[in-house]
C-alpha cells in the first residue's frame, strides 16, 4: 500500500509555468506507475500523464500523454527521493482543476482506475 500527497498548487497566471509534487511513502515506489489526473469544475476526472515504474513489459521511466496533453505536460520521477512532479507550461484559464497523483502496479490500470489516490492539489488559472 501506498500514501501519496501532492503539492505545488496555488493561483497562477496564464502563460506561465507551474512544477507540482507527490510525494510517496508506505510501498516500493519503483514496483509503482505513477500518473497525474485533474477535475476541474463540473467535469469528468482526466488522465494527464504516466509514468512507469518497473514491473510489466515496458522500461522504468517510460512516459505516457494523450495526445491532447502532449507537448504541454512532463511528468518526471525521482526514485531517490520517492517523488513524481508534473511539469506544466503555458498555463490556461482552462486548466484550472484539482490535480490528483494516483499509483498502480498494472499500468493500463493506472490510466483508467488506479489503485491510490492522493488528495490533490488546487491549480486555479487567473486571465
Amino acid at each position: 500500500q501506498v500514501q501519496l500527497v501532492e503539492s505545488g498548487g496555488g493561483l497562477i497566471q496564464a502563460g506561465d509555468s507551474l512544477r507540482l509534487a507527490c510525494a510517496a511513502s508506505g510501498g516500493t515506489f519503483d514496483d509503482y506507475h505513477m500518473g497525474w489526473f485533474r477535475q476541474g469544475p463540473g467535469k469528468e476526472r482526466e488522465f494527464l500523464a504516466a509514468i512507469r515504474g518497473s514491473r510489466g513489459s515496458g522500461s522504468l521511466g517510460d512516459t505516457s500523454y494523450p495526445a491532447s496533453m502532449r507537448g504541454r505536460f512532463t511528468i518526471s520521477r525521482d526514485h531517490a527521493k520517492n517523488m513524481v512532479y508534473l511539469q506544466i507550461h503555458s498555463l490556461k484559464p482552462e486548466d484550472t482543476a484539482r490535480y490528483y497523483c494516483a499509483a498502480d502496479t498494472i499500468f493500463v490500470k493506472l490510466k483508467a482506475n488506479p489503485a491510490y489516490w492522493g488528495q490533490g492539489t488546487q491549480v486555479t488559472v487567473s486571465s
